[in-house]
């Protein structure tokens, strides 16, 4: 009874393997999930974890809702108030909170996080040789009528809506310009891209309407912006890469000098001897590049 009990809770994703065979990190599609039924996820539950959150303001952030979807990223005021004090002006204000790694703060949702990640292992037919750097969660808890404007993430994501209704506007991978994504992973950080909204060719946008019980797949560098509807909106998020996806990034980012220097370089994937070298030498420059970037910074500041 104890193995039947334990199996109904069990946090599980419902992909048809050959969607996932065809599109994984390459474009999205949806799915379903029974995240919405677990205790985890309930209001009080989700209460006590926001009090947790408190004295880690590094695993937090709250902001506004945009103006609109183009709106520039870091645009948007935030920092207002503690993941409490966002919960409790939900239905007075336009407020977008995220609560990082929740994995590290309960023990369920590190259950929750290995369970669905098992089953996205499986259906990939296993890692293939790469190895993950890092693999973690979020909850994004939003008031109504609220707007997460145009970015993309450099990570691999499986997205699941919990209780209340988004309308998740993403575009393929291969709407973004390489010298966009070259720009960015010369930063060397594991952050938001923000690029511009306008001009994207409207063919490779996917719009997805989600509810309670149902989700999408985000590949990675994929550029997307939310809306929530009429009630509040609770998410769930599971984020990975691999070994082989930031070398991908290091590749990008040498392409960046390539191309500064007036040359076409060849694509990552093109020549995968050649993306080797550039992402063992970029290894070495981009943390002597933060590092310089960090010192300037102090030295205006001083």
């Amino acid at each position: 009874m104890g193995d039947e009990r334990q199996q109904a809770t069990r946090a599980t994703l419902d992909i048809e393997p050959s969607v996932f065979s065809r599109s994984f990190d390459r474009r999205p599609f949806g799915f379903s999930h029974n995240l919405s039924t677990l205790e985890a996820f309930s209001p009080d539950s989700l209460a006590s974890l926001a009090q947790e959150y408190g004295a880690h303001p590094r695993d937090y952030f709250v902001s506004a809702s945009a103006a609109a979807a183009d709106t520039a990223f870091f645009s948007v005021p935030s920092g207002q108030h503690t993941p409490q004090e966002a919960l409790q002006r939900l239905d007075s204000a336009a407020i977008r909170l995220l609560l990082k790694r929740p994995e590290d703060h309960d023990p369920r949702f590190r259950r929750i996080l290995d369970q669905l990640f098992e089953q996205v292992v499986q259906l990939r037919g296993g890692l293939k040789n790469e190895k993950i750097v890092r693999l973690e969660s979020a909850i994004f808890i939003t008031s109504a009528s609220s707007t997460t404007p145009f970015h993309f993430d450099p990570e691999i994501a499986f997205f699941a809506q919990i209780h209340g209704e988004k309308i998740y506007h993403m575009y393929a991978p291969n709407s973004l310009h390489e010298s966009e994504l070259e720009k960015f992973y010369l930063q060397g950080l594991v952050s938001i891209g923000q690029i511009p909204l306008e001009g994207r060719d409207s063919r490779h946008e996917h719009v997805f309407t989600l509810s309670a019980g149902k989700g999408l797949h985000q590949p990675q560098n994929s550029p997307h912006w939310v809306q929530t509807r009429a009630e509040r909106s609770i998410s769930y998020s599971l984020v990975f890469e691999t070994d082989v996806s930031r070398a991908t990034g290091r590749t990008r980012a040498f392409n960046h000098y390539v191309r500064k220097c007036g040359l076409s370089p060849a694509l990552p994937g093109e020549r995968p001897a050649l993306d080797a070298l550039k992402a063992g030498s970029m290894r070495a420059l981009i943390p002597l590049r933060q590092r310089a970037s960090r010192l300037l910074r102090k030295t205006r500041h001083g």
